[in-house]
């Protein structure tokens, strides 16, 4: 038998458009999937705008301060003599050459830096001229005290043409007379000055950061930059201009892979939203699609129907959640930045840029997320037989029929077998990987783990719960749609909170062992101007009440040709007891009288470079290459690209730099830290140092800390609601199932309390399954965040914590919340009337 065409495109249209809107509970539930769904697009969208941003800007500004440069020469954060310009200048190859000084000056009074370039106009108008300012005065580019800044460095210091500046060198100020406006880059924090008057007043004399070239026609860049790279200085590189740009995009890969799988996992949950919620609508609606199937509507055209509803769903959330993440990402570029508080754009924050291949790629991502949580309810409504449906009496679907369970095993093995993968370029993607591969096993293998659960609860005398144990021991393949959302949302709450604790925990620990002294002083927080001078040093080590000072020396190294670089970290520090001072982890050796001296490398120092306790590496300092000893491995959470120690006498002895950024102090038995600190104040230039306790530190630190989190408690929230949501929807589907069923339970003699209290301790059972799966998971996925995907994105360990308290909580909550859900699921149930209950089996 064949349907009319045209009855069929009918039945379908109406079907479809009417499908959630005939039934008010299951179109509260079906709004819920679509904010879960547009929740997921929300979140990858706004990290993919505002990522997007802030690539675009770092290649624009990279773009100003490379112009047509065809090479880039360059060292470490102190420079290198300026005596190599004049000798690349006159090399056959080099067509103009252009020096240039590049520093992050410090702003008296402020927390930021100021990015101040100085080049030599001349030469830098035929490379580089978005450097070169509008002078109204010609004669102001050449002059030592004058500054240009772009559009957004005056607006956020509220400066205008004619004022004066005042940066800081050491602890002295600068006073500077701004001359005019830098266009090439508008949306940077940026000042340009000529670089002798830089140099002179910035205590840079014969030093230079970087060298421009532009080639001559007919030279190859390639074999002109190997050729040029033989000739430099140890530290010193030839690169390409492209390759500072894709550097700093590496730095922020991982960071921006992290946040979108996050998104991919809200999108996951609501995906599974999607599938309680159709399930649902599937139960309600078993009669239309019967007399739909009786009139001839096949299969496949139903299952299309049912995948297209959740295509609707799709659609509704993709929309809402590209709203949504436009108005996040413009929001937490106004709080926090464009990096996020991660600290990898400073000084910018324009305006968000619409990225319209992004919103298409997260638009149909929660598209196909809504439809693919609808497969499975669509192919068993296609699957019902019309006649039975149609019949008196329960409909007896088991939801997930035919799964195997070996499958579920199988998944479970291949995701363990995956975090034994390395990364793919430094992307923890088999981490990923099998944290999805766990988490689809453990779904599929629900129904076994409730049956294997459910076994060992005694049978108990009342009949109400009796019926409630019997029912779900008899189906435990019900329990894949009463249990999926609830345990996916369970296990993300429980793996975050187990991570977040771990982390929170070791960076305590991390905090309380490099914060030994009493106070701390600090020149300027990520500053090449702002230093104290030996004399200044001496003068601190002599305060009264100061029983001892250690300094620190903080500059950074290119290490090889691809001028990765890392921080080098020269302290007072005794090589026989390094443990004092680090957070050293694994074997240490102490190099012998004949060996090269010490070095101790953080740990993401030691990934990047493949270093080795015991092995000898090399450090370009001062144009040299000085062999050192790996002593040892050490905790770093504060600097991701690496960092390396050394003792800082033998620093300044070969580099010559006795200059330090930050000053531990240790106080006498009787002195007090307030009083010290008026003390240190009153030394020359210390109303412009910052001075901090221990307890000051790292209450900063950890509020950063919790600050970054703060995204993860939401998802954590919104995790538990969608779980909750889910088992609402599993047991709105289980009492249209049993309708009848408790219609005869009542004519036995079963009263409404009693079938509440049958439908109470279903959710309390279903829930208790939900719970010990859903934490135990969590536990699991905890382990791969910490040990896999945190060790290959950042190079960080930690030791494990579990927040027995919090998830005893969470489990409380959830067990206390689903009985309270699934009663009030079913109270259509205790409603019904009895005689209509029943009515059709007569």
């Amino acid at each position: 038998m064949h349907a009319d065409p045209a009855l069929t495109r009918v039945s379908l249209a109406r079907a479809t458009l009417g499908g959630f809107a005939a039934f008010p509970g299951t179109t509260g539930r079906a709004l819920v999937a679509v904010c879960a769904v547009a929740l997921g697009v929300a979140l990858g969208f706004a990290v993919q705008l505002i990522n997007h941003t802030a690539v675009s800007e770092f290649n624009a500004a990279f773009a100003t301060l490379s112009g047509d440069a065809d090479l880039q020469v360059q060292g470490g954060r102190s420079g290198f003599p300026e005596e190599l310009y004049p000798r690349l200048a006159r090399d056959a190859a080099v067509a103009v050459a252009s020096p240039v000084l590049q520093l992050e000056a410090t702003l008296p009074g402020a927390d930021e830096t100021l990015t101040l370039i100085g080049i030599d106009v001349l030469r830098a108008a035929a490379v580089t001229p978005g450097l070169v300012g509008e002078v109204q005065d010609r004669f102001d580019a050449l002059r030592p005290d004058t500054v240009f800044l772009t559009p957004a460095a005056l607006a956020s210091l509220a400066r205008r043409r004619g004022d004066t500046l005042t940066l800081q060198n050491g602890l002295d100020p600068v006073e500077l007379r701004i001359a005019g406006v830098v266009h090439g880059n508008g949306e940077a924090r940026m000042g340009v000055m000529d670089i002798g008057g830089m140099q002179d007043r910035f205590a840079r004399a014969g030093r230079i950061t970087r060298i421009d070239l532009r080639l001559r026609p007919g030279f190859d860049v390639k074999r002109t930059r190997e050729r040029l790279a033989r000739m430099m200085p140890a530290g010193v590189s030839v690169v390409s201009p492209r390759s500072n740009a894709e550097s700093t995009e590496r730095l922020t890969r991982a960071y921006r892979v992290n946040l979108d799988v996050l998104a991919l996992v809200a999108l996951f949950t609501g995906a599974l939203l999607v599938f309680s919620t159709q399930a649902l609508a599937v139960l309600r609606r078993r009669v239309p699609f019967a007399v739909l199937r009786s009139l001839g509507l096949t299969r496949g055209a139903l299952m299309r129907l049912v995948v297209r509803e959740g295509a609707v769903l799709g659609v509704l959330g993709a929309l809402a959640g590209l709203a949504l993440g436009f108005a996040i990402a413009t929001l937490a570029t106004r709080w926090f930045g464009l990096d996020l508080g991660a600290g990898f754009f400073r000084g910018r924050a324009p305006g968000i840029a619409m990225d319209w291949t992004g919103a298409a790629l997260f638009g149909a991502c929660g598209v196909a997320a809504a439809m693919l949580g609808s497969v499975a309810p669509a192919r068993d409504a296609a699957r019902a037989p019309p006649a039975l449906a149609l019949k008196a009496g329960d409909v007896d679907v088991e939801w997930g029929r035919g799964r195997s369970v070996w499958l579920g095993v199988a998944a479970c093995v291949a995701g363990a077998g995956a975090t034994l993968l390395p990364p793919v370029h430094d992307l923890p993607l088999f981490g990923y990987l099998a944290i999805a591969l766990l988490l689809l096993g453990t779904l599929g293998l629900l129904p076994a783990l409730s049956a294997l659960l459910l076994a060992g609860v005694p049978r108990p005398r009342a009949p109400a719960v009796a019926l409630a144990l019997a029912q779900i021991r008899h189906t435990p393949a019900q329990s894949t749609l009463s249990l999926a959302a609830m345990v996916a949302g369970v296990s993300l709450m429980a793996a975050m909170a187990i991570m977040v604790a771990s982390f929170r925990g070791s960076l305590e620990t991390w905090l309380d062992e490099v914060l030994p002294a009493d106070l701390y002083v600090r020149a300027g927080a990520g500053s090449d101007t702002a230093y104290l001078t030996p004399p200044l040093q001496a003068q601190l080590e002599r305060v009264p009440g100061v029983a001892r000072v250690e300094f620190l020396r903080a500059t950074s190294l290119a290490l090889d040709d691809d001028a990765r670089r890392v921080t080098l970290l020269a302290r007072d520090i005794d090589p026989h007891r390094p443990m004092d001072r680090l957070a050293l982890i694994g074997p240490t050796v102490t190099p012998g009288a004949n060996d090269p001296p010490p070095a101790w490398v953080s740990e993401a120092a030691a990934d990047r470079f493949g270093w080795h306790v015991g092995e000898t590496i090399r450090l370009p300092l001062a144009e040299r290459l000085e062999p050192f000893t790996v002593a040892g491995v050490w905790r770093d959470y504060a600097r991701q690209q690496g960092a390396i120690v050394v003792e800082r006498a033998l620093y300044a002895r070969l580099t010559g730099d006795a200059w330090v950024n930050d000053a531990a102090v240790w106080l006498a038995r009787d002195a007090r830290a307030a009083d010290i600190e008026r003390a240190l104040r009153a030394l020359p230039g210390g109303d412009r140092v910052d001075v901090a306790t221990p307890g000051e530190l790292r209450a900063v630190s950890l509020r950063i800390f919790d600050r970054t989190f703060a995204v993860t408690y939401a998802l954590e929230a919104v995790a538990v609601l969608i779980g909750l949501t889910g088992l609402s929807s599993a047991f709105g589907a289980l009492v249209l199932r049993r309708r009848r069923e408790f219609g005869v339970l009542r004519h036995l003699g079963l009263t409404r309390r009693q079938i509440g209290t049958m439908l109470a301790t279903a959710g309390l059972l279903l829930a208790g399954v939900g719970a010990v799966v859903g934490i135990a998971l969590g536990f699991v996925i905890a382990l791969i965040l910490i040990h896999v995907v945190n060790r290959q994105s950042f190079h960080w360990s930690m030791d494990l914590a579990i927040p027995w308290v919090g998830l005893a909580a969470l489990a409380a909550a959830l067990l206390a919340l689903a009985t309270v859900t699934a009663w009030l699921s079913g109270r259509a149930a205790m409603r019904d009337d009895v005689v209509r209950a029943v009515k059709d089996d007569w």
